[in-house]
């Protein structure tokens, strides 16, 4: 404001000085004239103080910021502000590492869900319903949180347990188990745990009829057990697509698979143990030994003769 009026009364008594200009003696001009200049210089002055000042705000609040990815139920992005807390986040808030696969083949161990966030931009995640009501007319309608009670002297307890998925599509998925007060609270906690057990996993192409050695489905066949749920994954050619449940089909799309042929057995109406047996199915992906044989088969095997 201060600024607009010197601008303003300095405009004002220029065009006043070229008004009377002609009225006045030779001395009188100069003078005025000095007088509007020195008006001019100050408030040139005041001008580069603020931005100075400005200068200086902006660089003492400046923090490293990331984008939390679109939440598909509000549809909306929203801007926060992260301080990294650890040496990871840290290390990547100045550029060691740029994507999630450089942290997960180091081996570091993600403490800060912000850090999944800032390196993965489309992350999406899923809720798997393990929770269930009756329905009416017998069955059961499933819900996105399993609701357990204990019973105390002044009455029952509830507690809301949730599984949440998150992942990429492009061979990088976590996921969690977490319980809460409330849904929300449980969903929150089990996003932010999920975020925290991001793995990678191994794609191929392993089926017989494609051999495309392509990424859209798995390289071989994998088996898991969780609690009394055993799942298979079997590789298949392309356009078959994810042959499986509901509950499985989105753990794989999340993964990144695109074409694969499943197998299950056990008490798979446990939705949480099917779930547990396809993650730890993925992770087993990672787990084999064709590679450390390779590795270590430096020296030529002697043939008997």
């Amino acid at each position: 404001m201060l600024i607009f009026i010197l601008y303003q009364y300095t405009a004002n008594y220029s065009a006043l000085t070229d008004m009377t200009k002609e009225d006045k003696p030779e001395s009188e001009v100069l003078l005025e004239e000095e007088v509007a200049g020195d008006a001019v210089e100050a408030v040139k002055e005041v001008v580069e103080e603020a931005q100075e000042k400005k200068a200086e705000v902006v660089e003492t609040k400046q923090k490293p910021q990331y984008t939390k990815h679109k939440d598909d139920r509000r549809g909306a992005e929203k801007s926060v502000e992260w301080v990294p807390k650890t040496k990871l986040g840290q290390d990547i808030v100045n550029g060691k590492y740029t994507s999630i696969d450089e942290v997960i083949a180091t081996g570091e161990l993600i403490l800060e869900p912000e850090i999944v966030d800032y390196l993965i931009q489309n992350l999406k995640q899923e809720i798997v319903y393990v929770g269930g009501s009756p329905g009416k007319g017998g069955g059961i309608k499933r819900t996105a949180t399993r609701i357990t009670t204990r019973m105390h002297k002044s009455g029952r307890r509830y507690s809301m347990s949730s599984l949440v998925a998150v992942g990429n599509q492009d061979g990088v998925i976590g996921m969690a188990k977490e319980s809460g007060t409330d849904h929300r609270a449980a969903i929150e906690k089990s996003l932010k745990q999920a975020k925290l057990n991001i793995i990678k996993i191994k794609r191929g192409c392993g089926n017989w009829e494609c051999s495309c050695k392509g990424t859209h489905s798995v390289p071989f066949r994998i088996e898991a057990k969780h609690g009394s749920v055993t799942f298979v994954l079997l590789p298949a050619p392309k356009g078959v697509g994810i042959v499986a449940d509901e509950e499985s089909k989105k753990l794989l799309a999340l993964a990144g698979l695109k074409d694969v042929w499943t197998q299950t057995y056990g008490q798979t109406g446990t939705r949480i143990n099917l779930a547990f047996a396809v993650f730890e199915a993925l992770k087993k992906l990672s787990r084999v030994k064709g590679e450390l044989i390779k590795s270590q088969s430096t020296k030529p095997i002697p043939v008997q003769v």
